[in-house]
């Protein structure tokens, strides 16, 4: 077994099950065929982003968009890009379907499975003009660490796809794995950090419910944003 075939199949997820209720059902049945894009486990065609956003415009990524917040509310003061915001948790995605729905939003497209796999085997090299990871899972004990989507063979894979040029910003609010995403990321060679260690609070980020518990904990939220040269 190949190393690729290997890292494919260690998750950087943990599956969550959760009701939906009546409204986010509904939009998931409606909304689904218009604005959703399914990740196979075994993906068999490349991804044609002008296609499915129906026009040639910068696309973002977005790993973990959880129930939408930060993607609705980037999305909506970015026009002129255009969101690919993926989870594995149904009822969150539906949940930011019925949002793009109310919004009136054409810029977002909403995707369903593992983000590497996507990255992999769907998304085509320099296709991405920015890619964000939004408070990933720190996968806190050492035996899970393989499960991290901040380790030096992702971060290729995510420096990969984006452009030259391109923008790669996350945030996490555990200590530990702060250090380890800033160490990982500053020893790409492909990557520069913007900054001098950790970045400034990224304005267009809203303080979702999740970040707002972990503030409330006493944890420290720590933003990165490195470029690819």
């Amino acid at each position: 077994m190949s190393t690729g075939t290997h890292l494919a199949r260690v998750r950087t997820f943990h599956p969550r099950r959760g009701r939906m209720n009546g409204r986010h059902a509904d939009a998931l049945a409606r909304l689904w065929p218009r604005w959703g894009v399914a990740i196979p486990e075994v993906p068999t065609a490349r991804l044609d982003l002008a296609g499915l956003f129906g026009r040639r415009a910068p696309v973002v990524l977005e790993i973990g968009s959880g129930m939408g917040e930060a993607t609705i509310a980037m999305a909506s003061a970015d026009p002129a890009r255009d969101y690919l915001a993926v989870d594995v948790h149904t009822p969150g995605v539906a949940s930011l379907l019925a949002v793009v729905e109310e919004r009136g939003l054409t810029n977002v497209r909403v995707g369903l499975g593992d983000a590497i796999t996507l990255l992999r085997h769907m998304l085509v090299p320099e296709s991405l003009a920015a890619v964000h990871a939004f408070f990933p899972d720190p996968w806190p004990k050492s035996r899970h660490h393989k499960r991290r989507l901040f380790q030096p063979d992702h971060v290729a894979l995510l420096r990969s796809r984006l452009a030259p040029g391109g923008l790669l910003r996350c945030a996490t609010d555990w200590a530990e794995y702060a250090e380890v995403m800033l160490e990982t990321l500053s020893a790409d060679s492909g990557l520069a950090n913007e900054h001098d260690g950790y970045a400034p609070r990224l304005a267009a980020r809203p303080v979702t419910k999740f970040e707002q518990r972990g503030v409330e904990a006493g944890r420290e939220i720590f933003d990165l944003a490195f470029r690819r040269r």
